[in-house]
């Protein structure tokens, strides 16, 4: 039974990502259950309005962990666990979209630039690997690397997104801070989770890379045979 070794370059990356989610999961729970004195909606509001922005809608969504920001209709959406809930996880799950809707609103550099590479990213991310396969099946070097190329508008599209995420998360939590709403252990709680979703953006470039590595290899290995 044939065994391709180029496997055994994703499992660090998995192993990453499983711990990330596993930290997510945890940290959620951890801090679903310690109070905050404001909901979600309550803290998402503040942050626009402390912020200047006064023009988005903020609604509730189903399923868990859904929470986002939709820049085409200017609305954050929130989780059933996050819109009317009075958790520090909630809060600050919440101030951190709305981190996002400021950073639309006030032309956040980076945040334009993954809206503006997400076609190209789509692109790089259904037709890479059929590319490198038929590439490598006819023999063809050229197809092969360009699938290798295309599939690294994936890794770009994961690299721009972390200070996407983290400047998000600065923004809430200073804003929570500088709201007095907080006691100091509310807002490093809100600190923990947003420092533990982070870490699954983290995750996510080092399993793009680590397919990129692996693209590269399957590629250069067609060329020796």
């Amino acid at each position: 039974m044939y065994f391709d070794s180029t496997y055994l370059i994703l499992l660090p990356a998995i192993l990453f990502a499983l711990w990330a989610q596993s930290r997510v999961k945890s940290t959620y729970a951890k801090y679903s259950k310690a109070f905050a004195g404001l909901t979600g909606e309550e803290a998402a509001r503040m942050v626009l309005e402390m912020n200047g922005v006064n023009d988005v809608t903020i609604e509730p969504i189903a399923g868990e962990l859904t929470d986002h920001f939709d820049p085409k209709t200017n609305t954050i959406r929130l989780s059933k666990g996050v819109y009317n809930v009075t958790s520090v996880a909630a809060v600050g799950i919440a101030a951190h979209e709305a981190g996002h809707a400021v950073q639309y609103a006030v032309g956040y550099s980076p945040i334009k630039l993954r809206t503006a590479i997400i076609p190209v990213t789509n692109i790089g991310s259904t037709l890479s690997w059929p590319l490198l396969l038929i590439g490598v099946l006819l023999g063809n070097q050229t197809l092969a690397m360009a699938g290798v190329l295309l599939f690294c508008a994936v890794v770009v599209f994961q690299l721009v997104t972390l200070p996407v995420e983290f400047n998000a998360s600065n923004r809430a939590l200073d804003t929570l801070g500088a709201s007095g709403y907080l006691q100091p252990e509310q807002l490093d709680g809100a600190g923990k989770v947003l420092r533990a979703a982070a870490m699954t953006y983290v995750a996510a470039l080092a399993q793009a890379l680590a397919q990129l590595l692996r693209l590269l290899m399957i590629a250069n290995r067609s060329r020796r045979d």
